[in-house]
């Protein structure tokens, strides 16, 4: 009996025990790590739908290397001295109905009156002026008549030394370019609109920079966006400096800028490109005064350059009157020389303004202004 309930109490312990265990939560196996970019769809039932894509980032595309703007080459003009010389065929081209003219006329066997006012008259049809061509005619015919017979080559002999005469070889000619110790020279450039202006000033930039200077061009034509464009392209293709400001700007605040950056930047000499002022109107005028004034508040003007129109006659005449009063022209450049048989001009403009002609254009081309040199021009006229 005994023996019996020991085991009925060992199998109800073996129950409870086996209970226990059956209530113990089991440990979990560990579960495989998930492939990257992919997750199970079911997480309960033991299988895995499908996996999904991680979702990609986007990059910006790799950026292009821009390339760098085309390099700009440096030209290299020629120096200016005998610039006229190597132009004088252009210009004899031109001015050859002039001279053979002349010429013909005073080789003639006999020359009488009418042929004398005919002289006279071809003088005055070249812009040198009714005063001028007398004077001319008078001191041809008293040498004709002293000297009698005459070859060819006298006769040219006698009109080249009366035109050099007139012309003024002995007239200080000089560009005044070179600094001023730790200062720039400075010019001015004035001239009604149409004259060839701001060409004038990249060329005379080109004349300098081929003579081995540095420049520096002041646009202070605010009134033309088109002029300080035109400025900046002569002054890239020498490497020339430009000072600019917006159209409309203070012309006298830039020129002044101009002049204090060439300071600064040591330059030999800076060039200031002035609006191109209708004669008629003081107001105009008077603001290119301000605009000299304010320039030698930094330093002085050394040049004044009147550009004149060769083919402008007496009109031209009149501006450069005007001109002279309110900026002291120190000399004169004449334009379009090439395309005219007006070269007497020259002679007229130094009478009437009492300055000379320093600079000539002879062409369109970068290099075609060239000093002035009496004698070249009167050969140039004249031709061989």
């Amino acid at each position: 009996m005994e023996y019996l309930i020991v085991i009925a109490v060992l199998a109800a312990v073996a129950l409870v025990l086996g209970g226990v265990m059956l209530l113990r939560p089991g440990r979990r196996r560990p579960r495989p790590p998930v492939p990257t970019g992919e997750r199970p769809a079911d997480l309960r039932g033991g299988a895995t739908a499908a996996v999904a894509e991680a979702p990609t980032i986007e990059r910006p595309p790799p950026t292009e290397a821009v390339p760098p703007p085309p390099s700009v080459e440096i030209e290299q003009p020629p120096p200016g001295a005998g610039r006229l010389v190597r132009l004088r065929a252009r210009l004899a081209r031109s001015q050859n109905t002039f001279g053979k003219t002349l010429l013909g006329l005073l080789s003639r066997d006999t020359l009488d009156d009418d042929a004398w006012e005919e002289i006279e008259d071809t003088l005055i049809s070249a812009d040198i002026g009714t005063a001028v061509a007398q004077q001319i005619t008078e001191a041809l015919r008293t040498r004709v008549q002293v000297l009698g017979t005459r070859g060819a080559a006298e006769v040219r002999a006698l009109l080249k030394e009366e035109l050099v005469k007139q012309i003024g070889a002995d007239l200080d000619r000089t560009l005044r370019t070179e600094p001023h110790g730790n200062k720039p020279a400075v010019l001015m450039v004035v001239g009604v609109n149409g004259t060839g202006k701001t060409t004038t000033c990249g060329k005379l930039a080109r004349v300098l920079v081929g003579d081995g200077r540095t420049v520096l061009l002041g646009a202070a034509d605010t009134f033309r966006a088109a002029a300080a464009d035109q400025l900046e392209t002569w002054g890239t293709r020498v490497g020339a400096q430009v000072v600019r400001k917006d159209e409309g700007a203070d012309p006298a605040s830039v020129a002044f800028d101009a002049v204090k950056q060439g300071i600064d930047t040591k330059v030999d000499a800076v060039i200031v490109d002035t609006a191109g002022r209708l004669h008629t109107k003081t107001g105009l005028m008077d603001e290119l005064g301000k605009v000299k004034r304010v320039v030698e508040k930094q330093a002085a003007v050394d040049e004044v350059l009147l550009v004149l129109d060769a083919t402008t006659g007496q009109n031209g005449m009149q501006q450069a009157r005007v001109f002279a009063e309110v900026v002291n022209v120190t000399g004169v450049v004449l334009t379009k020389l090439d395309g005219t048989a007006k070269g007497g001009i020259v002679v007229q403009v130094q009478r009437e303004l009492g300055v000379p002609v320093k600079l000539v254009g002879l062409g369109e081309g970068p290099d075609d202004l060239a000093p002035f040199e009496p004698e070249a021009f009167v050969d140039a006229i004249l031709g061989d």
